[in-house]
């Protein structure tokens, strides 16, 4: 039963290696919008630049998931089709509400962090033995 507890070093690593995905996202958020990409095509590029990275980094070390699995790389995806849609709309959605882009940027980043966490968790990342 232990292993499906959210353990302080797991959550850490997460926020740690998260960031650097949130800092691939928003770099390339920022330079496709300066070069007058579409928003909303500009976000979703982003944000998979910023899920390749995260993979690598929460499937090694946030998760500590060394063998390699087919099955990890398409439940991934799939979890990351559904926080890609849903950053997508909460971006559009804030930015609609009060105008401001970071302010669209940083809620989806929160809301899609939160969900994607429990996703890898539980979903994603799940080690021989450590039971839902």
């Amino acid at each position: 039963m232990g292993g499906n507890k959210i353990k302080k070093k797991e959550l850490v690593r997460f926020l740690f290696g998260g960031g650097s995905a949130v800092a691939v996202d928003f770099i390339t958020y920022q330079i496709l919008l300066k070069c007058g990409i579409d928003m909303d095509f500009a976000k979703g590029i982003s944000f998979l630049c910023g899920s390749i990275v995260g993979f690598i980094i929460n499937k090694l070390w946030t998760f500590e998931c060394k063998r390699f699995s087919k099955g990890e790389i398409i439940k991934y995806i799939l979890l990351y089709s559904c926080t890609a849609m849903i950053n997508s709309f909460v971006n559009r959605l804030v930015f609609a509400l009060l105008s401001i882009k970071i302010a669209g940027f940083l809620c989806a980043t929160g809301v899609s962090t939160v969900l994607n966490f429990l996703g890898q968790k539980y979903f994603v990342f799940i080690r021989q033995g450590r039971k839902l």
